[in-house]
């Protein structure tokens, strides 16, 4: 019986004991750890900031060691090696032969040679040991600090934040954020997203000493600036624990790492390293799925087996600070090596770049930033040389994964295509999986094959292939939330209607399990305010709203808000100009008119905004609901009050439009228009619904969608009267809200409903589904509902105090945000950081 000894009880070590008991189960097995808990997921060890414990981050069982004959010594590292006599001696003296031996010892964070990194308050991000440490001393801090601006280190700034500090820093030598996974404009873009968070980013600065007696007081850099601080997290990069290695005399590479060849063993055959101490190629990878490779090819060529390990593709995909980060293939390639494709949406905060080859064939690579919700589609074209459409930049504007033809989309990826890198999973696994051993959904996937068991990256499109292949058997698919709630939107719409739920908390009490996720309580909250227009801050609802939705603003760059006041159907009295025009000076606000016929003040600071709601409430403005997701404009012309041509008065038509639909709450934005005459001045058919004048009276359409993925509206009904129109809007609506996904605009709504506008015309048209009267009379309950939530909050000292920047200084101003000028007007610091392709 062979008897191997593994050093370190990691992530990768614990891989390869299971997968060598998983091909020989009567292999002898023995670990040695220096760590005092069993393996656990480092991945993701954020959560243990917030709602996880230590035993929901073990990677196995209390007795799965003892089950399967494995014996593991924890906080007893190896400490003698004798190669020779192929012996080991632990810490604590224990004395074992062995026939093979594994290094899976990882790596240590790298401490760059500053002074002062002894001090109270300075603490690394590496193990379970650090982090309740940080945690202990977090409770005493106001300002926090992390030393590198890579993977490892944005998770640490999130840690912070999670601990309650508001106040924080970034500190990267490199000049951009994360520099070996996205490129300089991803980065301005992410950083811009940190900052709305409350941590700032210093880049390009080199650190000197670390300030203060025995505790930490503050960062010193090489251009003779400061910061202060009372916690520093060091993030700097991984050094691999090699030190063994080099002390009983095995070849590492001159900056480190145990050499190994192809099949993952060291110069000496007997021993092995897998994971982030071993060097291969002059490569040393940082990933988990890389590791878990390294540990498959070692425990298959222990047992006999040719498999190696030929590299590894270091895309990734992961959420930092809420916002959704990552790169595939070649993300820095360029001309003249290749086309690059891009788009970029500073108010959704996306950036999308595409790397596509000179003959416009192959995907080569790319960076995405803000909406990564194609990453794996896009892996996956990358990967396996899918040819690309005659128009890639269509591939930009996603979802890919419905397109399910023969050439592009899931039925385009070959049965090998690598869907899950960390566990090895094949398409093929996944569709036997479903069809063989009766999976039904990703959970159960993972619990059959442990794709997305790992870094979880690939869920999304475990799903869409559980799905497809639950499809092509004919069987009905239900698209349920979350884990926490076994519901499609639709069902649980229904459900908190029928049973008059009217918070979150209520509404998980009633029907789901759990203490909700940040996927869940957002759509929640959405159905909530959809049901019963309520104040969205209210009745314990504010903490589960987006960011823009608990401000009843946006949030913009630099850290201030912008405020958009109601201005039906573009319409304004010169008294509300001349208010606009004096709070804009009076608290120094950038001004644009948009494209909806309004006008946007922008680089309002926090505080401020209760004080200019009330200005503005006071001249009778209202809340635009720019902030939420709601009707947003009705845009007209001036119709036949002006123009020669206009056949009707579409300006009085928008107004009574938006007076009607203001506030009515939906799954995404909603926008209208109403056109006077053909000559479409209003763009009515760019809009979730428009209307445009005929010789007879109004033609209505809906679906149209601007924005990223333009697409004309269809005709619902032509020639109807004003009040068909508004019964038909109301039922058009309703049906939307009731019956949409998640974020789903109309125009996606209508593209995967079957039967399409001739089906929703017999809805809305022809009452097919006898629900004409009752979405009417809903609509009546919302619009009876109606109001204005700036008035509310200001006029409710509790919903006031909300609007402060330091709770315990409500005066005070957030003095990091900086402002310069920019023809006459105040904008933010960084307002031509960014250029828009």
């Amino acid at each position: 019986m062979k008897k191997i000894i593994i050093i370190g009880n990691g992530m990768v070590g614990n891989k390869f004991c299971e997968k060598i008991k998983q091909k020989d189960p009567n292999i002898e097995i023995t670990i040695f750890s220096e760590e005092s808990f069993r393996a656990y997921d480092r991945v993701h060890l954020t959560d243990y900031f917030k709602n996880k414990t230590l035993k929901d981050l073990y990677l196995t069982q209390t007795d799965w060691y003892t089950l399967n004959s494995v014996k593991l010594h924890l906080n007893d590292p190896i400490t003698q090696i004798n190669s020779t006599k192929k012996t080991v001696t632990s810490q604590q003296g224990i004395h074992l032969e062995y026939d093979y031996l594994v290094f899976a010892t990882g790596s240590a964070a790298f401490v760059p040679d500053i002074p002062g990194t002894d001090k109270q308050g300075v603490f690394l991000y590496r193990t379970i040991e650090d982090l309740n440490q940080i945690k202990l001393y977090a409770k005493s801090a106001k300002k926090g600090t992390v030393m590198g601006g890579g993977l490892l280190g944005l998770e640490a700034a999130k840690a912070l934040l999670d601990l309650g500090i508001r106040e924080s820093s970034v500190i990267e030598f490199a000049p951009r954020l994360m520099p070996r996974q996205i490129d300089e404009r991803a980065s301005w873009l992410l950083q811009g997203k940190l900052k709305q968070l409350g941590v700032d980013c210093l880049l390009q600065k080199s650190t000197t000493q670390i300030l203060g007696d025995k505790n930490i007081t503050g960062i010193e850099f090489a251009d003779g600036s400061n910061i202060e601080t009372d916690i520093l997290i060091i993030s700097a990069g991984i050094r691999p624990r090699d030190e063994l290695a080099k002390k009983l005399g095995l070849a590492t590479g001159p900056r480190g790492g145990i050499l190994v060849n192809n099949k993952m063993q060291t110069s000496d055959p007997y021993i092995y390293a897998v994971g982030e101490c071993a060097i291969h190629n002059e490569m040393i990878y940082g990933l988990i799925a890389p590791g878990y490779e390294m540990a498959e090819v070692a425990a298959s060529h222990i047992l006999n087996n040719t498999k190696e390990f030929s590299g590894f593709d270091m895309s990734t995909k992961l959420k930092l600070m809420g916002v959704d980060v990552a790169s595939f293939g070649d993300p820095f390639i360029e001309e003249p090596h290749a086309h690059t494709l891009i788009i970029e949406d500073k108010n959704r905060g996306v950036y999308k770049r595409l790397n596509i080859s000179t003959c416009g064939q192959n995907l080569l690579g790319g960076v995405l930033v803000g909406d990564a919700s194609d990453y794996n589609m896009l892996l996956q074209t990358t990967t396996n040389k899918i040819p690309l459409p005659d128009h890639p930049e269509e591939l930009l504007y996603g979802p890919i994964s419905d397109r399910n033809s023969d050439t592009t989309g899931l039925d385009a990826l070959p049965d090998d295509a690598l869907i899950c890198s960390c566990e090895g999973i094949t398409k093929s696994n996944i569709i036997d999986a479903v069809m063989q051993q009766g999976c039904e959904n990703s959970e159960d996937i993972k619990k059959c094959t442990k794709a997305g068991s790992g870094c979880g990256g690939c869920t999304p499109m475990v799903n869409d292939l559980v799905n497809n292949t639950l499809k092509k058997q004919g069987k009905y698919i239900r698209n349920t939330i979350c884990e926490h709630f076994e519901l499609s939107r639709q069902e649980l719409y229904d459900l908190i209607k029928i049973h008059k739920l009217k918070t979150f908390d209520d509404t998980i009490d009633n029907l789901g399990t759990g203490d909700g996720c940040e996927v869940c309580k957002p759509i929640v909250s959405s159905v909530l305010a959809s049901l019963w227009n309520e104040m969205i801050l209210q009745q314990g609802n504010d903490v589960t709203q987006d960011s823009n939705d608990r401000y009843l603003a946006n949030i913009q760059k630099g850290g201030t808000y912008s405020i958009v006041p109601r201005i039906p159907g573009g319409e304004i009295q010169p008294d509300k100009l001349i208010t606009i025009g004096y709070v804009a000076k009076k608290y120094g606000l950038y001004t644009k008119i948009t494209g909806g016929q309004r006008i946007d003040l922008f680089g309002a600071h926090l505080g401020d905004l209760p004080h200019i709601w009330e200005e503005l409430i006071a001249a009778g403005f209202e809340s635009g609901h720019a902030y939420g997701k709601s009707l947003r404009t009705v845009k007209s012309c001036v119709g036949s009050t002006w123009c020669r041509f206009g056949l009707h008065d579409s300006v009085s038509f928008a107004i009574q439009i938006e007076e009607r639909y203001k506030g009515v709450r939906s799954p995404h934005k909603i926008k209208s228009a109403v056109s006077g005459c053909i000559r479409e001045c209003a763009e009515a058919k760019s809009k979730d619904f428009g209307i445009i004048a005929t010789e007879k009276g109004w033609n209505l359409y809906v679906c149209g969608n601007g924005g990223s993925k333009p697409q004309h509206a269809l005709l619902l009904a032509s020639d109807i009267d004003s009040e068909t129109c508004i019964k038909y809007i109301d039922r058009f609506l309703m049906f939307y809200i009731k019956t949409a996904d998640p974020l789903m605009r109309t125009a996606s709504w209508l593209n995967k409903m079957e039967g399409g506008i001739d089906y929703l015309r017999n809805v809305i048209v022809t009452d097919s589904l006898n629900m004409a009267l009752e979405w009417e009379t809903e609509m009546q309950h919302l619009v009876n509902n109606y109001q204005c939530e700036w008035k509310t909050a200001v006029n409710d000292p509790q919903l006031r105090k909300r609007f402060v920047h330091f709770a315990n200084a409500p005066q005070e101003k957030d003095h990091n945000v900086q402002f310069r000028t920019v023809r006459g007007q105040k904008v933010a610091a960084d307002w031509n950081s960014i250029t828009n392709v």
